[in-house]
């Protein structure tokens, strides 16, 4: 393995590999790692966004969604005691995780980057030009260490990459629901492709959509409690779904395997460093809605590789201060509406209201809707906006 790199990304999800794309064609060495195999399958994630979609077409990437089969979404259905109401959800798409982060990462190879799966980096001392990664191969238990002139932290909501004392905290917001998520094979008509279906219930929602591949994709948010009794997820997913009036598809019973995430709302008070950028989920996340949080994670990735030309030639603190700003400027501003949404549909009565305005008039909620897929890209030049 080569010992010095222009730039190491740890994590291979929609951040990192677009991250790793961006900054392959910018003619730089660029080294992905990935603890996991590829592909594989994450809770939700599936939905893409107008924002989303301009991220990925600014690259070139214009037709990755038609070439691996992904679907169009034109509606949103809410459900929530047992009455139901419709949204328009405009150019939206569904494509699984497997086949889409796959499909990234390909791109990125081709471009000239070079991925490592099923290891794990930890990042060690700094030198004046360079931080020292610790690579550790899970196949074969062997330990390696190589040079980047600068790390990208893409390693999801709890990642343990970086120095302790370099770290910084991440804080979870009080109440934050935690995710989870499960793919079923469901061959009823309740659940129609072109459509995000979600379940309002009193300790959470849960999100379904059906995949290019037929699968249904069920991911929801719940509260702790929720979590903790009985069978845990698959027990709150049903709860939410009766609560919602919602039918709970047949296979949800027989041994899905379900997958966990950490508490979702947090923010993390260190988003750079000597020669580190974090970004993605790592660098702060809210319960998302209607492919937003790909969407934050794509627009991470876009904006990377500015800063890491930059700081190839010299990092200063003022590249790090300007990191902080373009995550806040075109991330920290959409995940706001996400977290008044989340608020709201933490109380009943609130959520009534909200449920009632949106079958009254539903042009306040597609408004709401047309704000989170409004698009802007990340300035070429490393600058916070446009």
């Amino acid at each position: 393995m080569d010992m010095l790199w222009d730039v190491l990304i740890i994590g291979a999800g929609p951040a990192g590999g677009l991250a790793a794309l961006d900054c392959a064609k910018q003619g730089l060495r660029v080294m992905l790692v990935e603890q996991r195999s590829f592909p594989r399958w994450k809770v939700c994630g599936c939905c893409f966004n107008n924002q989303a979609q301009a991220i990925l077409s600014s690259r070139g990437e214009t037709t990755l969604f038609e070439d691996c089969g992904g679907q169009r979404l034109d509606s949103l259905r809410l459900g929530l005691r047992g009455r139901e109401a419709s949204l328009a959800l405009p150019n939206g798409y569904v494509l699984s995780r497997e086949q889409f982060d796959q499909a990234l990462i390909n791109a990125a190879i081709k471009a000239g980057a070079s991925a490592r799966f099923q290891m794990t980096a930890q990042v060690e001392e700094a030198s004046p030009n360079y931080r020292r990664v610790r690579l550790k191969d899970h196949q074969s238990g062997t330990t390696s260490h190589v040079n980047a002139r600068v790390v990208l932290v893409a390693a999801g909501l709890s990642q343990r990459c970086l120095p302790q004392n370099e770290a910084g905290q991440s804080r979870i917001r009080k109440q934050s629901r935690h995710g989870a998520g499960c793919v079923v094979d469901d061959d009823t008509d309740y659940y129609p492709s072109g459509s995000i279906h979600m379940a309002i219930g009193n300790q959470g929602y849960v999100g379904l959509v059906r995949r290019e591949d037929g699968l249904l994709n069920l991911a929801g948010a719940f509260d702790r409690d929720a979590l903790s009794q009985g069978q845990g997820a698959v027990d709150a997913a049903q709860n939410v779904l009766n609560q919602a009036g919602f039918p709970v598809p047949p296979a949800l019973q027989q041994g899905q395997r379900w997958q966990l995430t950490p508490a979702l709302s947090r923010t993390s008070n260190v988003v750079a460093g000597d020669r580190f950028l974090v970004m993605g989920d790592a660098a702060g996340y809210v319960e998302p809605f209607t492919g937003e949080g790909m969407a934050w994670a794509l627009t991470a990735g876009a904006a990377a590789a500015p800063f890491v030309l930059e700081g190839l030639e010299r990092w200063t603190e003022d590249l790090e201060m300007r990191w902080k700003a373009t995550l806040q400027v075109h991330i920290g501003r959409r995940q706001t509406v996400c977290r008044a949404l989340s608020s709201v549909l933490k109380r009943q009565a609130s959520t009534t209201v909200l449920f009632e305005l949106v079958k009254r008039w539903p042009s306040i909620a597609e408004s709401i809707v047309s704000s989170l897929n409004e698009e802007k890209l990340p300035s070429p030049k490393g600058e916070p906006c446009l």
